[in-house]
């Protein structure tokens, strides 16, 4: 049982995270906006302490909280806006921010959430890798643990990310198409449950580590075409009627074709998936049904 600060804690990642540190004990106070929808997570809000982050002096939220370790999830994918001053903002400002109010607490670990994607993608990614640069810094000080992320998805997720909307989609077996790049492009899919399941290894085994930075990724190990997850999901849809409209669009600029991740370093701690790609479906696909004509 631990003291924990998360932010993020009403997006998807983070109420999943949520959900599973409360269910195993741990004392949660979570740090988000005064505009935040707790609609995620209402069934267990009254379980944890919510902080405006407005109007909060977080160097002394640490000390009264007595915090031993900082989960930050918050996130701004810079989908809605062109200008990338909110992304910086909750990318790299937020949890600069936590680290310097940290100095003088009992903060022993910030554990922050990364991305695999490439830094030139587009500002989100930019901005995820300039704090990764800055949290190395902080490597004296605390154990700092950097996540990196594969493509994760499953229930209440935000349908601007690709699998929720493809999921979203395909699940109304409408007949309008929808229009895709090629899809030769090569993605790692990894269930919510496993990605949280990640988190609470590296909370338990987090005293056995010595201040200093540590990497860990987090992927299923198992790489799928773009086109072929496309047509898995349409599958176990059911779906019969919707037209994949496979090379309508471009590649993005700097499109990488092929991830690879490393999670030995986890594995080593005791981590490994639940899911496989089409169990991970069928509980999302099935949670999304449940949800949508309940």
């Amino acid at each position: 049982m631990a003291n924990i600060l998360l932010t993020g804690s009403t997006g998807f990642l983070g109420s999943h995270l949520l959900k599973k540190l409360a269910k195993n004990n741990h004392s949660i106070t979570c740090l988000k906006r005064k505009s935040s929808n707790l609609w995620r997570v209402e069934d267990i809000s009254l379980q944890v302490t919510w902080v405006d982050i407005e109007s909060t002096d977080m160097h002394q939220l640490l000390i009264e909280k007595n915090i031993s370790y900082i989960i930050h999830c918050a996130t701004d994918y810079g989908r809605k806006q062109i200008n990338p001053i909110e992304t910086i903002e909750a990318n790299l400002m937020l949890p600069l921010r936590l680290l310097h109010a940290s100095s003088g607490t009992k903060v022993s670990a910030f554990i922050n959430t990364d991305t695999i994607l490439d830094k030139r993608i587009n500002h989100y990614s930019l901005s995820k890798s300039q704090f990764v640069e800055w949290l190395q810094s902080y490597s004296n000080d605390y154990v700092v643990i950097n996540l990196a992320i594969e493509h994760f998805y499953g229930a209440k997720d935000d349908v601007s990310k690709f699998a929720s909307f493809i999921i979203s989609e395909l699940i109304n077996n409408e007949s309008k198409g929808i229009d895709l790049t090629e899809g030769l492009q090569k993605r790692d899919f990894i269930h919510i449950n496993d990605v949280t399941d990640a988190f609470l290894t590296l909370i338990q085994n987090i005293k056995s580590l010595k201040k200093d930075f540590y990497h860990f990724e987090v992927g299923s190990n198992e790489l799928i075409s773009i086109k072929d997850f496309v047509n898995l999901v349409k599958k176990l849809c059911n779906n019969t009627n919707t037209k994949l409209n496979f090379g309508a669009l471009p590649y993005r600029d700097n499109e990488v074709m092929s991830t690879n991740v490393d999670t030995s370093f986890l594995k080593s701690l005791g981590w490994k998936t639940q899911y496989t790609l089409e169990e991970g479906l069928i509980n999302t696909i099935n949670s999304e049904k449940d949800s949508k004509f309940s």
